[in-house]
C-alpha cells in the first residue's frame, strides 16, 4: 500500500453501504483513520469491524445529516479526540423518483434537506475545523446534477445544487486564504445495493428494458462499481489533487459525453 492518506483523519457520511462504504474502506487502506457515519447503526458497526479486521483504523457514529446541532457536535468530537479533521466526504443522499407533476412538496423538501442542506452544514462545520490544519472536502453530486432526467425532478435539483454550491464554497475558501480544497464528484449509474433493490422492485420487463437502455447509452456498456467512485474520492483527498478546487470529477463510463 502507498499510504496516500497516512495520518489523515477522514469523515465519510452515508458510509453504511455503497459508495460511502467503498470510500471508507479505500481511505483506510491508504492509511487514514476513517470516521464512518450513517443513519443505520448496524451498518456502521459492520463497516467499522471489517475495516479494523483488515488492519485499518475506523470509528463509527450514527448520524442524521439534516441535524444542524449534530453536525457541530460530531466535528467538535472528532477534533477533540483525534486532533484534527483533514478530509470530509459528503456522501449521504436519498432519491425519491417523481416527475415535476407527481412530486409532493413533502418529498421535495425531504430530498433537499438531505442532499443539499446536509452538504451545506457538513461543509460549514468542516471548514471551521480545517482552517488551521488544511483539508479536502469532497461533495458527492451526480451526473444528474449536470444532465436532466424526467422522473427525478427533486434529485436533479438537489445534485445540481451540490455542484454549484461546491464551486461557491471553493471560491470562498480560496479568497479567505484557507488551505482547504473543495471539489465535487459526479457518479454515473453505479451498481449499489440501492440500485439493485430498485431494479428488483420493478416489473421484470421494465427493469430489463432499463438495463438494455443503459448498455446502449453508456459508452463503456456497463454500470460502474462503488470502488470506481471511491478511487476518485481517494485522488481528491490526496496530495495528488493539491491544485484542484472547485472542480467536477465525472466518473460515468462516458454517459455524459453524448
Amino acid at each position: 500500500m502507498s499510504q496516500r492518506l497516512e495520518n489523515k483523519i477522514a469523515l465519510v457520511t452515508g458510509a453504511g453501504a455503497g459508495i460511502g462504504e467503498a470510500t471508507s474502506r479505500r481511505f483506510a487502506e491508504e492509511g487514514a483513520t476513517v470516521i464512518v457515519t450513517d443513519m443505520d447503526g448496524d451498518a456502521v458497526e459492520r463497516v467499522v469491524a471489517d475495516i479494523t479486521a483488515a488492519g485499518g483504523r475506523a470509528d463509527g457514529r450514527v448520524q442524521d445529516v439534516t441535524d444542524e446541532q449534530g453536525w457541530d457536535s460530531l466535528v467538535d468530537a472528532i477534533v477533540a479526540e483525534y486532533g484534527a479533521l483533514h478530509v470530509l466526504v459528503n456522501n449521504a443522499g436519498i432519491a425519491l423518483p417523481a416527475n415535476v407533476e407527481d412530486a409532493t412538496l413533502a418529498d421535495w423538501r425531504k430530498v433537499q434537506a438531505v442532499n443539499v442542506e446536509g452538504v451545506f452544514m457538513g461543509c460549514r462545520a468542516a471548514i471551521r475545523a480545517m482552517k488551521s490544519c488544511g483539508g479536502s472536502i469532497i461533495n458527492i453530486s451526480s451526473i444528474e446534477g449536470i444532465v436532466g432526467e424526467p422522473n427525478t425532478a427533486a434529485y436533479n435539483t438537489s445534485k445540481g445544487g451540490v455542484r454549484i454550491f461546491t464551486k461557491s464554497t471553493a471560491l470562498h475558501c480560496a479568497k479567505q486564504g484557507y488551505p482547504i480544497r473543495v471539489n465535487s464528484v459526479h457518479p454515473g449509474f453505479i451498481l449499489t445495493a440501492m440500485v439493485e433493490q430498485g431494479l428488483a422492485s420493478m416489473p421484470e420487463d421494465v427493469s430489463q428494458e432499463m438495463l438494455e437502455r443503459l448498455d446502449r447509452e453508456i459508452p463503456l456498456q456497463r454500470m460502474g462499481e462503488p470502488l470506481d467512485i471511491a478511487n476518485g474520492c481517494l485522488f481528491l483527498a490526496s496530495e495528488e489533487a493539491k491544485y484542484m478546487t472547485g472542480s467536477e470529477l465525472i466518473i460515468d463510463g462516458g454517459y455524459t459525453c453524448h
